[in-house]
Order: structure tokens, then C-alpha cells, then sequence
């Protein structure tokens, strides 16, 4: 490897490390807003559970039902 490749090498690696530094952040804050809006999803939707209406409790048999029993082995 000569000393022209070796410069060429060197000015790639430089190039792509700028080019991390700058779109690190830009990443970061879209990671971060994604996780916000998940969040803000998850808010809204238990909000809206907890306003349904709560459904009325099940219907008590008829008086003088008779209760719904099992055989035990003697």
C-alpha cells in the first residue's frame, strides 16, 4: 500500500466517521419520538378503556332455582 491508497484511506475513514456524528443525533431524536408516541398511544387508549361504560353485572337466577350441584363419590 502506497502512500496515495494510505491518504485515500485515512480521508474515507474521516468522511464516514463526519458523516456518523452528524446523522447520530438525527436518529437518536427520531428513536426518542417514536418511543413518545408509543407511549402517548398506550396514554390514550387506557384513557378510552377507562371511560367505556362498565357492562351491568350478570343476571341473578329466578328465586327457587334450584342450585347447580355435583355428585360427590361417597
Amino acid at each position: 500500500m502506497d502512500t496515495t491508497q494510505t491518504e485515500a484511506l485515512i480521508a474515507m475513514v474521516a468522511v464516514l466517521g463526519l458523516f456518523v456524528l452528524t446523522t447520530l443525533p438525527a436518529l437518536l431524536g427520531i428513536a426518542r419520538d417514536r418511543r413518545i408516541d408509543r407511549q402517548i398511544k398506550r396514554a390514550e387508549e387506557a384513557r378510552a378503556a377507562a371511560e367505556r361504560p362498565v357492562a351491568p353485572p350478570p343476571a341473578r337466577p329466578e328465586e327457587g332455582a334450584a342450585p347447580h350441584r355435583t355428585a360427590r363419590a361417597a
